[in-house]
């Protein structure tokens, strides 16, 4: 059986047309019910028509048939999906990239990857003013502390100070939703600390 990827005809098909009385062909196919929905149990149903039966079936073939006003909306949102909370996918864990939920066209959220992705090779290369070398962990770990690239060691301890005071359990009445954000803010100072760059 050859289909014909322009018509929709499937040549060699040896059935007739569906409507009774019609002695042409059935050579084109279209949904046996409204609600055609493939299961994986088995295969969608189908009748087939001739050319005129199959013409005079989508002129009159109405999608939205039986739907409420609500659900037709739902259907014809021109971006359904895009509202999720879910993670982006990116090759590295800790940049999730653009939260789509934020914008309204898909374009704007690629663009706003795009432009992160940008200014995380920009600060990749950045020198400190003092010439020491930052590795991308060092970087990671600035990130992390929110403290620029020339950060020196009492701007590294003030920062540390105040963030482990914002999240540690004690200075939040035993709250230990923080705990995750204060390990990785210890990890942070205690890899800066050692780091070349603040020796």
């Amino acid at each position: 059986m050859r289909h014909s990827r322009f018509h929709g005809r499937v040549e060699g098909a040896e059935r007739p047309c569906a409507v009774p009385g019609c002695e042409e062909g059935g050579e084109f196919r279209a949904p046996a019910h409204r609600n055609l929905v493939a299961s994986a149990d088995r295969p969608p149903e189908w009748r087939w028509l001739c050319l005129d039966h199959v013409r005079e079936f989508n002129a009159g073939y109405d999608f939205f048939a039986g739907m409420s006003a609500e659900e037709i909306a739902e259907t014809q949102r021109p971006h359904a999906g895009w509202e999720r909370e879910t993670r982006a996918f990116s090759p590295r864990a800790e940049a999730p990239g653009p939260r789509w939920a934020d914008f309204a066209d898909p374009l704007d959220a690629i663009g706003a990857g795009f432009r992160q992705k940008m200014k995380e090779a920009r600060e990749a290369q950045a020198l400190r003013r003092d010439g020491k070398p930052l590795s991308p962990d060092d970087r990671k770990a600035l990130r992390t502390l929110d403290l620029p690239i020339d950060a020196g060691r009492k701007e590294l301890r003030a920062a540390y100070t105040a963030l482990a005071r914002k999240y540690h359990p004690d200075h939040n009445g035993g709250d230990r939703s923080h705990e995750k954000a204060l390990q990785e803010v210890i990890a942070a100072y205690t890899h800066l600390r050692a780091a070349p760059a603040f020796a």
